[in-house]
């Protein structure tokens, strides 16, 4: 059988159902890809105003692997990529109503009064502290804790992880959630020495941390990405899809999808979904049944998205940075904000500013059940008073997202295990998506190339395929 005779159906025309679709079309496969929406990106959604793009999901992605400058440039973007302000390295955290900016050197993290003279010595004694012997079951404030101390849980890691994840550390695990950071414990004895040492590593693999690597974005939006990709792919995608059921069917699979309230199936050699773990509790019922309950533990908290625009002569305070996150302990009513037009300034007019906020999250998700118009008011109120603006926004959009980013939370590594299960027991499938290998986009390219070439191992396996045909 040659590659033009295997059928391969992908669910999802996110970043990650796209990257895989794209690169397993270069290899010379003929793919069907069906999408939910009637644009591709799933959470990568950008509209405009004035003129300007409004990123509602990512804001911006991390140069962290060579795969990605590939990936842009296949789809022919690389000349509408932009890189961040450098204006953008500085990140700040609140405390006690004021911006400290994160110490991102030693001299800094001296200096810094963001951590108490005893928190700076915990770290100091980081690479004594032995391995703990939790494993797999820990959670990041438990790991963090154990070798930084509660301060810089406190101060440093519990935003960090609710700008990342709109997480709970207490519940998410550092295993699944930041395996790089368990990795460093657990290979190198420490987080000190691992990113010393680890550094060769990157080095020799083109990588980069993603500490130090670049941030990028595209001119008009990061839904430029998907959309260019999906444009390389537009004989491949069938929008408005909805997958009704997966069937075995001889050897092969049965999908049973709805567009444009018209049923149709596909007879497909492969399965690749790279679609949320929500939306497959339905579709794979058939295939496994024990893999709903493992599904519906997947949590995926609310997130409320607020952009607002700020005439710059009313902003007290300097724009010099990528944004501040809140600790939890400062107990206001939102995560965090991006300057939007600072990092990237053809967001908006010279005399404007951008922003971008996030509400809500595992922190706070019962914040929603507040009338919606009170919360936004005591948001921005918030923020004003932190950014010492003395008028209200001339621009108000928001965005909710009811489901937003998959938590890895303690034990989901029995999550994990089960998906391989799944793979193991029906050969062809291929269960995909940010649920599974990192949320990020970075996450997302590198992990489509290992799904391709999982595919090509299991089609040689099978005699499906050879390298010569």
């Amino acid at each position: 059988m040659n590659k033009k005779q295997i059928k391969i159906t992908i669910l999802g025309a996110g970043i990650s159902g796209l990257a895989i679709a794209h690169r397993l079309e270069k290899a010379g496969f003929e793919i069907t890809l069906l999408e939910k929406k009637d644009e591709p990106g799933g959470s990568m959604e950008t509209t405009f105003q004035g003129g300007f793009p409004v990123d509602f999901g990512p804001n911006s992605g991390l140069d962290t692997s060579p795969l990605i400058k590939e990936l842009i440039k296949d789809v022919g973007l690389e000349n509408e990529m932009i890189y961040a302000n450098q204006k953008g390295d500085k990140r700040y955290i609140l405390k006690n109503n004021q911006l400290y900016p994160l110490p991102t050197n030693p001299i800094a993290f001296i200096k810094t009064k963001l951590f108490s003279a005893k928190a700076k010595i915990c770290l100091l004694a980081e690479p004594f502290i032995k391995k703990s012997n939790d494993g797999y079951y820990q959670t990041i404030s438990t790991f963090v804790e154990r070798r930084l101390g509660r301060e810089f849980l406190d101060y440093a890691i519990n935003p960090f992880v609710a700008g990342v994840f709109a997480g709970d550390p207490d519940k998410l695990s550092v295993k699944s959630a930041f395996p790089k950071l368990y990795r460093l414990e657990e290979v190198y004895g420490g987080l000190i020495k691992g990113m010393i040492k680890g550094a060769k590593e990157r080095n020799q693999r083109a990588e980069q941390s993603k500490q130090n690597a670049k941030m990028f974005s595209f001119k008009m939006g990061m839904q430029s990405f998907p959309r260019a990709i999906s444009e390389k792919l537009e004989k491949t995608i069938k929008y408005n899809c909805t997958v009704d059921k997966i069937l075995k069917s001889e050897g092969k699979y049965k999908i049973v999808y709805t567009q444009n309230d018209k049923t149709d199936e596909i007879i497909t050699d492969i399965v690749i979904s790279a679609i949320p773990a929500y939306q497959l509790e339905k579709v794979f019922e058939e295939i496994d049944a024990g893999l709903i309950p493992h599904l519906k533990t997947v949590y995926y908290p609310p997130v409320k998205v607020l952009y607002l625009g700020f005439k710059k002569k009313d902003i007290g305070r300097k724009l010099d940075g990528f944004g501040f996150l809140i600790p939890e302990k400062e107990k206001k009513s939102f995560l965090g904000a991006i300057w939007s037009s600072v990092i990237f300034p053809n967001r908006t007019d010279d005399d404007k500013a951008s922003f971008t906020l996030f509400i809500g999250g595992s922190r706070s998700p019962e914040l929603f059940e507040e009338e919606s118009s009170l919360l936004i008011a005591r948001v921005i109120k918030e923020f004003k008073g932190i950014m010492e603006i003395k008028n209200d926004p001339i621009l108000i959009k928001e965005r909710m997202w009811a489901k937003a980013i998959p938590q890895y939370h303690i034990g989901y590594i029995e999550l994990e295990r089960y998906f391989e299960k799944v793979e193991i027991k029906n050969p062809g499938i291929f269960l995909r998506g940010n649920f599974r290998g990192g949320i990020s986009i970075g996450d997302c390219i590198i992990n489509s190339e290992l799904t391709c070439n999982r595919v090509l191992e299991y089609l040689r396996i099978v005699n499906l395929f050879h390298p010569q045909s």
